[in-house]
């Protein structure tokens, strides 16, 4: 693992850790009964490889869509630098982005606002709610910084508070409920992982 910015563009193989979780998680899942209606995909190769083994390991007849909507942060420059490299060289961003949202300005960076995330990941949760049966549960499978800020904005979280909760964890499960595509959504349980079985660190979560 190089530690390297992956963000909108970038990407990375799985790894045998990776499928273990996954693996987990279907199992989780399973034993709840929980049955999707839908998954919604984001097109990156690690999302749709997480997606496709998941769906696999939950034995369903799963109809899936890919959006662009579901895609990770478009970080802009600090995508494909090493972290040391980023902390070095957009001190002022890289903080912002990850502890005090509300004074994000990724301009230097050429990357991708808060507002401009949530205006187009909001409106796949919207469409898909507004699609579905009132019992229906939905799959949403995206990336840890993008799924946080549309998570929160559906909660109506002010930016400036968005990492009020902190991140979310790969492989973790975040419940929300929705009477049809009426915003706030309530939440039903943040960032579950407690049938992962490895020890997480922090790097596990973003």
């Amino acid at each position: 693992m190089e530690g390297r910015y992956q963000g909108a563009n970038g990407d990375s193989p799985l790894l045998k850790e990776s499928y273990e979780e996954i693996g987990q998680l279907a199992n989780y899942l399973t034993v709840r009964g929980v049955k999707f209606a839908h998954a919604y995909i984001s097109p990156l190769p690690r999302a749709q490889k997480t997606a496709q083994y998941l769906i696999k390991q939950l034995g369903q007849d799963i109809p899936t869509t890919t959006t662009v909507g579901m895609r990770e942060f478009n970080l802009g420059r600090m995508e494909g630098m090493r972290f040391t490299d980023v902390e070095k060289k957009y001190p002022t961003e890289l903080h912002a982005f990850r502890y005090a949202p509300g004074d994000y300005d990724p301009t230097k960076i050429q990357g991708e606002s808060f507002p401009e995330l949530i205006q187009r990941m909001q409106p796949v949760v919207l469409d898909a709610v507004k699609k579905a049966e009132p019992t229906d549960n939905l799959l949403f499978v995206s990336h840890g910084a993008a799924l946080v800020a549309l998570i929160q904005s559906l909660l109506g979280t002010p930016i400036k508070d968005m990492r009020k909760d902190g991140g979310l964890t790969n492989s973790s499960v975040t419940i929300l409920d929705a009477t049809g595509p009426k915003l706030p959504f309530k939440l039903v349980r943040w960032n579950d992982t407690d049938y992962i079985t490895k020890k997480l660190d922090p790097t596990d979560t973003i």
